[in-house]
């Protein structure tokens, strides 16, 4: 290792760089500047450590990272460029490995959009990401935020994101709400719906029940029920997120999984019984979990990706008065040795078969399916 590229606890396959690179990060050595490959979870500090910087989201925590390498085995590779000990630059990265769909770095798998951590214009830590698939011999690397993010690349899938800006009275947002939506939420809040906020294992099940039968309506199967558990433990048992569920009588018609970290707030899961679509469950609970952030102080509650396809969805996160934006996926492909050029709008491909198939079954899929997805 050069003078200024440490080895320390938490270094994953600690970075060797090259002479011309310590040379050009000579200048920085007088401010301890350091280049290191870090894994969160062994880092005791990494959360002080990423929290610290400004642009941090929950998706660069230890909580998502713990989700991920639990239920899946996904190994961290996060690439990180310290000054006088505090975080300046993040690419977090990890790498999934599959014996049908290979292996390949990832920024970050089952995250809506993972923006790398930086204070200036370089793609310094995307170099290092792509000299360690090289090494690690990766068939791609994948990064979710946007073009700009890392320089020369070229967007393969692109999405909607939506963001709600919560520095207003939950009574001023909802003014900002479509007619539509307005309409809506008053329709659930008449049919007398109860809402509960809960961050327990059974708020969990609760939902992964609603969701199973959302992703069988879509024609898709769910993600097994080991990812939520370890949702439920690493994310909601650290005070991170929170279900709310909304009923009618006893019955959970709707529920939304939020995440948050600092002041930034994620409506990551929505799910809901269609059979009490008439009463608009889906919209009470987004909106009880707004109300519940804008009171708190957070900054910004956003609504995750949504397919250039998908009009609909986009419909329903525009009435709440959303910021709209794009997220694109860049991928740098290790065989073709160039980025993937097909510039196209993602879509979700559904399955008739997993519409037809029981509960149990669908969900027995979705085990079988998703370790070697990301």
């Amino acid at each position: 290792m050069s003078s200024n590229t440490t080895t320390a606890p938490g270094v994953a396959n600690g970075y060797a760089p090259s002479e011309e690179q310590n040379s050009l990060r000579s200048l920085g050595a007088a401010k301890r500047e350091q280049t290191i490959i870090l894994d969160p979870l062994t880092h005791t500090e990494w959360d002080s450590l990423v929290g610290a910087h400004a642009g941090s989201t929950f998706f660069h925590g230890t909580a998502w990272a713990r989700v991920l390498h639990e239920t899946y085995g996904h190994r961290p590779f996060y690439f990180c460029r310290l000054v006088n000990g505090q975080l300046k630059e993040l690419l977090p990265v990890m790498e999934v490995s599959s014996l049908f769909t290979g292996r390949r770095g990832v920024s970050l798998p089952f995250t809506d959009f993972c923006p790398p951590l930086r204070n200036r214009d370089s793609g310094f830590l995307h170099d290092l990401a792509m000299e360690k698939g090289w090494e690690r011999k990766w068939r791609y690397l994948e990064c979710r935020s946007d073009r700009h993010s890392w320089p020369d690349s070229s967007p393969s899938l692109v999405f909607y994101g939506h963001v709600i800006n919560l520095d207003r009275t939950p009574q001023t947002i909802r003014d900002g709400f479509k007619g539509a939506t307005r309409r809506n939420l008053a329709r659930a809040e008449a049919a007398g719906l109860q809402i509960s906020f809960d961050d327990s294992l059974e708020s969990i099940r609760t939902f992964y029940s609603l969701h199973s039968l959302t992703r069988r309506r879509h024609g898709l199967p769910p993600q097994g029920f080991g990812f939520f558990e370890r949702i439920a433990r690493h994310v909601l048992g650290s005070g991170h997120g929170f279900v709310v569920i909304a009923r009618a009588g006893n019955q959970p018609v709707a529920a939304a999984v939020f995440f948050h970290q600092g002041g930034r707030a994620i409506y990551k899961f929505g799910a809901s019984d269609y059979a009490f679509q008439h009463l608009r469950p889906n919209n009470l609970v987004l909106w009880e979990g707004i109300k519940h952030y804008a009171a708190n102080g957070f900054a910004t509650l956003h609504l995750g990706r949504t397919s250039l396809s998908n009009e609909g969805l986009r419909r329903y996160k525009l009435g709440f008065g959303a910021r709209e934006h794009r997220i694109e996926n860049c991928r740098f492909d290790f065989l073709k040795h160039a980025f993937a050029e097909k510039h196209r709008a993602a879509k979700e491909t559904s399955s008739c078969v997993f519409r037809c198939l029981p509960i149990r079954l669908l969900r027995l899929a979705g085990r079988m399916l998703y370790p070697h997805l990301s």
